[in-house]
Parts: structure tokens; sequence; C-alpha cells
């Protein structure tokens, strides 16, 4: 049996009714026992859900891509959904920010991730991936990072960030920074 059924790219001919009813009876069949989908509108959301019930909304969500949190959540918070954030380092451009004003100009995220990860004697990858955990506080929804990996390094490193504790200032630090273009 499949936890979780994933739309990942929904065909824009096709409409969603059709594809999440199809989709549903693999539910029904007791193959699959939830569905979500990826890569959707807010209406999208919204019809998908009123076919079948939708468990989980898998999007990107990192302190470099917030797009999520004015177009989606409202949308997630009203069918209870729950949030699987991809991406939470922006495919590993957060592990890697330039620290100083001059390189990334005015928005600070750099050094400001730099700065946080001093103080936690950690990394700003690992602050980065903390500040996604701490959006289920933020937004009252389920939030479920699922960052890459690609070494046991780097999935300790990920597991780590789940333990570390964010201030309140420096979770308010990081919501005003925006990321360098």
């Amino acid at each position: 049996m499949i936890d979780l059924y994933y739309l990942h790219h929904r065909r824009e001919t096709v409409p969603i009714e059709e594809t999440v009813g199809a989709m549903a009876e693999l539910v029904s069949q007791g193959k699959v026992r939830a569905l979500g989908p990826s890569n959707v509108t807010a209406d999208d959301l919204r019809r998908a859900h009123a076919v079948h019930s939708i468990a989980a909304l898998q999007e990107q969500w990192s302190l470099a891509q917030r797009d999520i949190e004015q177009q989606l959540l409202p949308t997630v918070a009203d069918l209870g959904v729950a949030v699987v954030a991809h991406s939470p380092n922006d495919h590993g451009f957060l592990h890697q920010l330039p620290s100083t004003a001059d390189e990334q100009g005015a928005s600070g995220l750099g050094g400001t991730l730099d700065e946080i990860a001093s103080t936690h004697n950690t990394t700003s990858g690992q602050i980065a991936l903390a500040w996604v955990h701490y959006r289920q506080q933020a937004h009252d929804v389920p939030v479920i990072p699922i960052p890459g990996t690609t070494s046991v390094r780097h999935l300790r490193s990920n597991v780590a960030a789940a333990d570390l504790s964010l201030s309140d200032d420096e979770l308010r630090q990081l919501d005003t920074c925006q990321p360098a273009t």
C-alpha cells in the first residue's frame, strides 16, 4: 500500500477533479492511504479537496522562496492540509550564501544566517532548515520539510536541524530578511 500518493504536476488539459477522482478510486480499492497534490494553485487545491480529502500539499518553501505564504497557506489552513516543504534550503543555495553585505546587496540574508548559525555553533543551512520547521508555529499548519541530501554527513546535519531552538528575535530577523537577487 502507498501511504501518500502525489499528483506531482497536473495537466492543464485535464480537470483536476477528474485526476483526483481517479486517484480516489485507488484509495477506495485499498491501494493508497492518502492523496496530495504538488505545484497547484489555491483554487486547484480547493477543487481537488472537494472530490476527495487531501492530506498533504507538497510545495517549495524556504527563506528564499516564500510564495506559498501568500498564495496557498490560507487555503491549506482552511482545509486542514499538511504542507510538505520541499527544497527548504533552496536547492543548496542557503548553504552557500555570501555573508558580507557588499556581496549580497541590501537583503542581509547570508549575514543573518551566518550570525545566527555562529550563535548556535551550527551551519547556515541548518538554521534555514530550522526556520522552515518553525513555519508550523508561525502559520498554525502542519509543516514537514524534506531537504535533499547527498551524503550521510548532510543527512545528520538535516536531522540535527530539527532540534535547533531559535529565539523569537532570531525568527523575526530571518522573517524580515530577503534573499539576495
